[in-house]
């Protein structure tokens, strides 16, 4: 990715947290953590990573409010951000959240058994 990209990628995940925070009202959106974006080179596609707490029916429910969205979402952005081109948005769970629970849970069992 380069530098101009990593620039809009950071700016995007500051914009999209106050986005979804205040200006979304859609019941089915839960609480939720925008961990990362990436942006394409060319600046016209972004997948944004996000961490939703609750239950895996909560977590379907918010990313179908989040696709629901994705136009508002997408304007929003581009009024904030002022580029000339909006990158398209696509919207993933971030399971490095998930995994590391897991290494560490892991962990604690092997330390267990030893002692």
């Amino acid at each position: 990715m380069s530098m101009r990209a990593n620039r809009v990628a950071e700016q995007m995940k500051k914009e999209l947290g106050s986005i979804i925070g205040q200006k979304l009202k859609d019941p089915r959106i839960g609480f939720v953590t925008v961990t990362d974006v990436e942006v394409t080179g060319d600046l016209q596609q972004s997948t944004i990573y996000i961490s939703v707490l609750g239950s895996d029916a909560e977590k379907e429910a918010t990313l179908a409010g989040l696709s629901k969205a994705k136009g508002f979402i997408r304007s929003e952005i581009g009024q904030r951000i002022r580029l000339r081109i909006t990158p398209e948005i696509e919207f993933a769970f971030d399971e490095s959240v998930a995994y590391g629970n897991r290494i560490e849970s892991l962990l604690r069992q092997v330390k267990t058994e030893e002692e």
